[in-house]
């Protein structure tokens, strides 16, 4: 997930406790939901495309912290 912000992450990820938090629920739910779709564990296709959502809305909202931290460091 945004390889072009490697560096980024890996610097926010030692100094900013929410973008882990939030970094780290959205590897969680990428797993649950690759778990679910390979009926490793158990769930319906709505609480997938659930989970999805939350795994899209994390990852925008992780995005806007790259963005904003990207340009403050310019």
């Amino acid at each position: 997930m945004f390889p072009e912000y490697r560096d980024l992450i890996t610097q926010l990820k030692g100094q900013d406790h929410h973008f882990t938090r939030l970094f780290d629920k959205h590897n969680e739910l990428d797993q649950q939901i690759k778990n679910m779709e390979a009926r490793i564990s158990g769930g319906t296709h709505e609480e997938i495309e659930t989970l999805k959502k939350e795994k899209l809305s994390l990852k925008d909202e992780l995005y806007a912290i790259l963005k904003k931290a990207s340009t403050a460091a310019a």
